[in-house]
């Protein structure tokens, strides 16, 4: 469904994006990762065609995104990160402007549009301004915007910023029944968010793609060879439960926690690899009357996965980025300038068009009359024959009437 190839965007002498090769299958919900400023919206935006790649090809459903943009634009649904909005519509003329920008047919523009309002739960709110909205409203509403006209690919841009937990849930679940009819990218700072939606996780740093995986799989990685902790809070009495450290040799550490009100105590330990010990512990602490009232193992999640892959690798750092706003400016001076260039031969064109069909209305009424004239003579012509045949018959008629 989206496929980049050896797609780069280069800002001076920097790379904000170098050398993607991707792939995205039909129904996927994806989650694109990454620090800032390691690429993900430079990323997002030439996917949608906002900005143009300095190397490399993007096709979207099939099509190249340069060679045939429209149709590529066509299938996607977009959802920008800082919920930009038009504040002084209506919810329901926001949603309703965005059927028009993506020109749905007539016929289907009003089930569009209520479709997109219920789906995002923004019925009762429909008919009120946008600028008087909650934050966690206004993040529907954009939402709205991205999925009225169902399009086959939906990319969201930190969809569950500001919303309350009922609402996270909400638009949790209704993201997860996108798979459906969607292809989902799912850019996010929440990654058991991340975790719990998407099926597949890209991780990108410093322009690059770190790795493509499931989230289990990334999850797996990072407890893979790494030591374990484990939670434990136990009644001790007679203070002996640090002993275990001699009695089972893959514990590398004890640490007492906090003593609890009850009288109880909160231990940590730490074990040597991904070993599961706590079996080695229930019997050791039966054997010492130590009675274990809790025991949790500590599992790697996929914000630990993230951390392992990144943090060794540096940061950008206030020099380039300086470079990169730089260029960035000096890209958005050039695309405005080739902006008003295109407008202004497009305004050429049409005051030239405007011209020649004007032209072409001038010689058609020249046409016009001149037939009219034309038909005029001939009628006069016709006219004067008929009235000189008739005068000739009466001549011959009085000639008759005098012989006789």
């Amino acid at each position: 469904m989206i496929k980049l190839e050896n797609v780069s965007k280069k800002y001076g002498e920097f790379y904000a994006v170098k050398k993607l090769n991707l792939e995205i299958n039909e129904g996927e919900i994806v989650g694109f990762l990454g620090r800032n400023g390691a690429g993900k919206s430079t990323t997002m935006n030439m996917i949608t065609g906002f900005i143009e790649p300095t190397e490399g090809t993007i096709t979207i459903g099939g099509f190249d995104i340069d060679l045939k943009p429209k149709k590529a634009k066509a299938l996607i649904g977009y959802m920008p990160e800082g919920v930009p909005l038009y504040t002084e519509l209506t919810v329901k003329e926001f949603v309703s402007y965005m059927a028009d920008l993506k020109l749905i047919k007539k016929s289907e523009r009003k089930s569009a549009i209520n479709k997109a309002i219920t789906e995002t739960g923004l019925e009762k709110v429909q008919n009120k301004l946008i600028r008087n909205l909650s934050r966690g409203y206004k993040q529907r509403v954009s939402l709205a915007g991205a999925i009225v006209g169902e399009p086959k690919i939906l990319i969201l841009d930190e969809p569950t910023v500001g919303l309350d937990p009922e609402q996270v849930i909400e638009i949790r679940e209704l993201i997860k029944s996108f798979r459906k009819n969607h292809t989902v990218i799912l850019s996010s700072h929440i990654l058991s968010e991340v975790s719990q939606i998407c099926e597949k996780v890209i991780i990108i740093d410093k322009g690059e793609i770190l790795v493509v995986d499931t989230p289990e799989n990334l999850e797996n990685d990072a407890n893979k060879d790494e030591d374990v902790q484990i939670q434990i809070i136990v009644e001790d009495t007679e203070n002996t439960f640090e002993t275990l450290k001699d009695k089972i040799s893959d514990i590398k550490e004890i640490v007492l926690q906090e003593e609890l009100d009850d009288g109880s105590k909160k231990y940590s330990i730490l074990v040597n690899g991904n070993k599961d010990i706590r079996k080695e512990i229930s019997l050791e602490c039966s054997k010492s009357n130590i009675i274990i009232l809790e025991m949790k193992k500590e599992e790697k999640t996929l914000e630990d996965a993230f951390i392992k892959l990144v943090d060794k690798r540096p940061e950008i750092t206030q020099k380039e980025r300086e470079e990169i706003d730089k260029e960035m400016e000096l890209n958005d001076l050039r695309n405005e300038a080739r902006l008003k260039k295109e407008e202004k031969i497009k305004q050429k064109e049409l005051k030239k068009n405007k011209t020649n069909e004007e032209s072409n209305k001038i010689e058609e009424v020249d046409e016009n009359n001149n037939q009219d004239v034309s038909d005029n003579k001939e009628e006069s012509n016709t006219e004067n024959s008929d009235n000189k045949e008739k005068s000739d018959n009466e001549k011959d008629e009085d000639k008759g009437g005098e012989n006789k």
